[in-house]
């Protein structure tokens, strides 16, 4: 018996509403590039690069908005609609700041999912990155 086989796999009724549930909170990086690619029509979400603004400028997803998870607070959401949909990233899986995010915007009342990967998963899938312009 393997490590992987020592705990058995769920049935197949819980793993379905498992990975199910899953797509709740979560997102990928060629979906949100998918929506992204099709145009502003198809972009039904707000994509929040929560990393510090130095980072952003460096290089972040292309059509995210630069909002730290630590000044994640209702008066700098008053410009979107109740129910738009967040979408958060960080660096990457070894990051947890697109979590702490999407728990500030879950506390708001906000309607968020995280995009796996963050910076790291953009990447690595062969997307290129933005850079803010100079000051």
């Amino acid at each position: 018996m393997s490590e992987v086989s020592a705990v058995p796999a769920a049935a197949s009724a819980a793993a379905l509403a498992h990975f199910s549930a899953s797509l709740a909170f979560e997102t990928d990086c060629a979906d949100v590039r998918a929506a992204f690619a099709r145009g502003a029509h198809a972009v039904d979400f707000v994509l929040l690069d929560v990393r510090s603004p130095a980072l952003f400028a460096s290089g972040h997803v292309p059509g995210a908005v630069n909002l730290p998870h630590g000044k994640i607070v209702a008066s700098k959401l008053a410009g979107y609609a109740p129910g738009t949909l967040f979408v958060t990233y960080c660096a990457g899986p070894h990051c947890n700041g697109a979590t702490r995010g999407a728990m500030r915007l879950a506390e708001l009342g906000r309607p968020v999912k995280v995009m796996i990967g963050g910076v790291t998963g953009w990447l690595d899938e062969g997307f290129e990155l933005s850079a803010a312009a100079p000051a």
